[in-house]
């Protein structure tokens, strides 16, 4: 069930997220633009033990877009498809992920309040059928220390009602944010274990080359043109996630900010010396954390009550 939540005087509840995605998105409404979004949501299937408890066994030992036999959640995908749709969400795709027993469903891109509510919907949905099937599903950003982490790769598109293209000063605005934002994409100290290695990002960068940037454009055109920020992880609130890449797209086109130049290169194997013309994300929570509760973006963003909620 989703609501809306209310004080008893009939004002909206400060800390109620979708309320404040709900204003982000009339922000952008306001200045003539419409916001699409599509999150990637990965996770782990590990067996259970004879009691029916969880165990950190992954379900198999394959590897990125393996298929059957090696691939054992073959079938646990299709049930998670087969249900979405009968619940009205259109998956776009699922495959098996790079880490053994790690596994990714996409869906189809949409507002951001029903894509935030469908976000929340999969990940019922999928721990729900896993244990139906036996299994346990693990969302959490490192499962398992020496394997690939989970992402939540979230695919974000603006368009202006002039026909501009306004997408260059969007990328633009969450990349002069994203430090800022970081406690709230990525909330636990094991979400940092992510950063810098399987193709989870540690620099603040764009391009359209390779895995290794936070942000990558993919190849697509049409209403398939999009920007792909790739540090959150599926544990984050997506309504809170959603609010702040919309309001630091609006910073970017109000303040006309400039993209800076592109980073074609790949991180993983870089030298140091080209490596660290690059500014970083926070490497701990608790640098997240400082740079949020001084960030001016978050404080104008968000009530104060949520950001000391995330900060303290």
């Amino acid at each position: 069930m989703f609501c809306d939540i209310y004080k008893p005087d009939g004002t909206p509840y400060e800390k109620d997220t979708r309320y404040l995605l709900k204003q982000a998105v009339r922000a952008a409404k306001e200045k003539g633009l419409k916001v699409n979004i599509g999150p990637e949501l990965e996770f782990y299937a590990f067996a259970k033990n004879e009691k029916g408890e969880a165990t950190e066994m992954p379900i198999d030992q394959a590897g990125y877009m393996s298929v059957g036999p090696d691939d054992r959640g073959e079938n646990l995908r299709r049930d998670i498809c087969f249900a979405l749709l009968d619940m009205g969400i259109t998956p776009e795709a699922s495959h098996h992920e790079q880490g053994p027993g790690q596994n990714e469903i996409d869906f189809h891109y949409g507002a951001p309040l029903s894509t935030a509510d469908n976000t929340t919907t999969v990940k019922w949905a999928v721990r729900n059928l896993a244990e139906t099937s036996g299994m346990h599903a693990d969302f959490s950003p490192k499962p398992l220390r020496d394997q690939p982490g989970n992402g939540m790769h979230i695919n974000l598109s603006a368009r202006s009602s002039t026909g501009e293209d306004i997408m260059p000063q969007v990328i633009a605005g969450i990349l002069s944010h994203i430090a800022d934002m970081t406690a709230f994409l990525n909330t636990t100290p094991a979400s940092y274990q992510r950063f810098g290695s399987y193709k989870a990002p540690r620099y603040i960068s764009w391009s359209s080359e390779n895995r290794s940037q936070l942000i990558r454009i993919p190849a697509a055109e049409g209403e398939y043109r999009r920007a792909e920020l790739r540090s959150p992880d599926p544990i984050c609130n997506p309504y809170i996630a959603y609010t702040l890449l919309i309001y630091a797209g609006l910073d970017g086109i109000r303040r006309c900010a400039e993209l800076p130049a592109s980073a074609d290169i790949n991180f993983y194997t870089a030298s140091e010396d080209i490596r660290s013309q690059y500014k970083t994300l926070p490497a701990t929570l608790a640098d997240a954390k400082a740079a949020a509760k001084t960030s001016e973006f978050i404080v104008s963003s968000l009530p104060r009550i949520v950001v000391e909620y995330y900060t303290k």
